[in-house]
């Protein structure tokens, strides 16, 4: 497992505050993928209702609250696969 993907789940686990109602899977490029359900974030790649890709600077950005997900999607930097309901309700949760 990737140093990074693990820093990448801690700072999801942080703004998120508690899980999302859901599960969601954010597909790094390059990287490999983070889950995020009822228990938080984690490093993982499974089944998810929402697949999110992007790259990792893209990925990082968003993250950090340099980016919001809605513009990183509306400009094509991130690809939702799945329910975009989940997507926004997790793409408010980050920002």
């Amino acid at each position: 497992m990737s140093e990074d993907l693990n820093a990448a789940a801690a700072m999801l686990n942080e703004k998120l505050d508690g899980g999302f109602d859901g599960v969601a899977k954010f597909v790094i490029e390059g990287e490999g993928a983070i889950m995020v359900d009822q228990s938080g974030a984690r490093v993982g790649d499974e089944d998810a209702e929402v697949t999110m890709t992007a790259d990792a600077e893209t990925f990082k950005d968003m993250i950090s609250g340099d980016l919001n997900p809605t513009t990183a999607f509306m400009t094509g930097k991130l690809s939702v696969d799945g329910d975009m309901g989940k997507a926004m309700a997790l793409g408010s949760a980050l920002s």
